[in-house]
């Protein structure tokens, strides 16, 4: 079989969670550069990839998709290596309940109205941190709730959940409101150190 292709950027959050599961899985991939945010637009051909314009895309041989939810099960069931979902039909549904949250719910407030806004706006609307840093405290009140006894956010297995929190909140952890919200779920804070810490974790990391 030819070698896996993800195109996208190192900068995105969710391009970055398919490299995680990736890496996870120990999959010999390759990453395309495409910035949707280039000042020529978006190249005509990547829209045979993704036809609404956003990262990441994904190929292996011939097979094409998009969404990084199908994307990183797709990963997961089609090479070897660890699982990565549980094998309980309540543990899969605990996961995706935690991947749709974190779309839902925590992407759009963490990472854009307050880090983005945070670190790139001249002037921020400090409304809109504010709003943001709401939302993201009951993102993590709520996965605090929902997650299981042990090391990681299902238990003893790392699943496709920890893969889709991670780059969500270490782009949180950019601004000091956001490692200050942190610091406040000490289970959550503990889970962060612990996948942080992974391999998988430092490879996918952007060179500042």
């Amino acid at each position: 079989m030819t070698r896996p292709v993800l195109h996208g950027a190192d900068y995105s959050v969710y391009v970055r969670i398919a490299r995680m599961a990736l890496e996870e899985k120990g999959v010999d991939y390759e990453l395309v550069p495409l910035d949707i945010f280039a000042a020529d637009g978006i190249p005509a051909w990547y829209l045979r990839n993704h036809p609404f314009g956003r990262i990441p895309a994904f190929e292996h041989d011939g097979f094409r998709l998009f969404e990084t939810n199908a994307i990183t099960r797709y990963v997961d069931e089609a090479f070897d290596g660890p699982a990565l979902q549980p094998a309980d039909a309540r543990g899969r549904a605990r996961m995706g309940q935690m991947t749709g949250m974190l779309d839902a719910y925590g992407y759009r407030a963490m990472v854009w109205d307050v880090a983005v806004e945070r670190l790139e706006k001249a002037e921020p609307d400090e409304a809109l941190i504010a709003g943001g840093l709401s939302q993201a405290e009951t993102v993590l009140r709520v996965l605090t709730s929902l997650k299981a006894p042990g090391r990681w956010l299902l238990g003893d297995q790392v699943t496709l959940a920890d893969l889709h929190a991670a780059p969500i909140i270490a782009y949180f952890l950019k601004v000091a409101e956001g490692q200050k919200l942190l610091a406040e779920f000490a289970d959550i804070q503990g889970w962060y150190t612990h996948i942080a810490a992974r391999p998988s974790f430092a490879r996918t990391e952007k060179a500042e």
